[in-house]
């Protein structure tokens, strides 16, 4: 069994203040396949310091800099790339080969894309012509929590870390608890492309504990947060506060609807997406609204294309 205890902290592997073990279980097996230990306030206080402490210097940093250490982040990626799908395979379920082309291939294809804006993206602009003497300038918020789900997780770590770092933002990251095998060795990935400590910092627990600590920090600028509708609202009800940015994206599911003139197609696509990465995405259509005309022949296609998928 795989032991992931520590958080990585100001640029070090750092042991939990009160160790508190939480077991990770295999969705092929339903038994534990890892043991990670949830963080509390002392915790996430140290990553929120490190976080801060090292905000200004970073903030600071040229964004040929900040674009340098992104392609660095990107290289150390594509070679811990079985890693990455290894861990989450066993963590969330998904069919190895589709955690290697997919969930993998999700957070190279941000990051690339990343890089392409950053390299044209002006950090200063003029207002306009109607004002030439005024300036845009875009400035990191500061300090980001940035809370992700068990069911992409290198799709919505690489898109949360890697916008606050190319922002000149420094962040604490609390992965999902129940899928936090990927986050840790993305946490090697961070270290071993030489991010400057306490720029990236991950803490591991659950929403009521870390989450709650950090959407309700005081030295916490902004918090990312991407998973339930209740616990998004519970989120902006503890921002408020401290009256610092909250960014949501909240998950719910959307139906098909087939209408009479739909090609045969329409239900075969809809299945295979509702099945796709074991139904674990938030956008998985897993209900299917069909006209009465072709209610039953709608059927058996969904009967018959179900039954082909392994």
């Amino acid at each position: 069994m795989q032991e992931h205890r520590n958080f990585y902290i100001n640029g070090q592997w750092t042991a939990p203040t009160t160790p508190n073990d939480f077991p990770v279980i295999d969705p092929s097996t339903e038994e534990p396949c890892a043991v990670i230990s949830l963080g509390d306030a002392a915790d996430t206080d140290a990553a929120v310091a490190a976080a801060k402490a090292a905000f200004p210097a970073w903030a600071a940093t040229d964004p040929a800099e900040r674009l340098a250490l992104i392609e660095r982040i990107l290289e150390v990626y594509n070679d811990r790339a079985e890693d990455l799908a290894q861990a989450m395979s066993l963590e969330m379920g998904a069919p190895i080969d589709m955690a290697r082309s997919q969930q993998v291939g999700a957070g190279s294809y941000h990051i690339g894309n990343f890089i392409r804006a950053a390299r044209d993206f002006a950090f200063e602009r003029p207002l306009g012509p109607h004002a030439p003497n005024d300036l845009i300038r875009y400035e990191p918020v500061g300090v980001t929590a940035l809370i992700t789900p068990w069911n992409w997780p290198m799709n919505q770590i690489t898109l949360k870390v890697i916008a606050a770092l190319a922002a000149g933002c420094t962040m604490v990251l609390k992965p999902s608890e129940i899928a936090p095998l990927s986050a840790v060795v993305w946490s090697e990935i961070m270290d071993k492309a030489g991010t400057p400590a306490g720029v990236y910092n991950m803490v591991q627990g659950d929403g009521p504990g870390v989450g709650t600590q950090l959407s309700g920090h005081k030295d916490v600028d902004m918090v990312s947060f991407t998973g339930s509708t209740r616990a998004g609202i519970a989120i902006s009800k503890n921002a408020a506060e401290t009256l610092k940015r909250v960014h949501l994206e909240l998950g719910g599911k959307g139906a098909n609807i087939i209408f009479a003139d739909a090609d045969d197609k329409a239900v075969k696509r809809g299945v295979l997406h509702m099945m796709n990465n074991s139904g674990q995405s938030c956008n998985a259509p897993s209900r299917m609204l069909v006209a009465r005309e072709v209610y039953d022949q709608a059927i058996e296609i969904a009967r018959e294309t179900a039954g082909k998928v392994t």
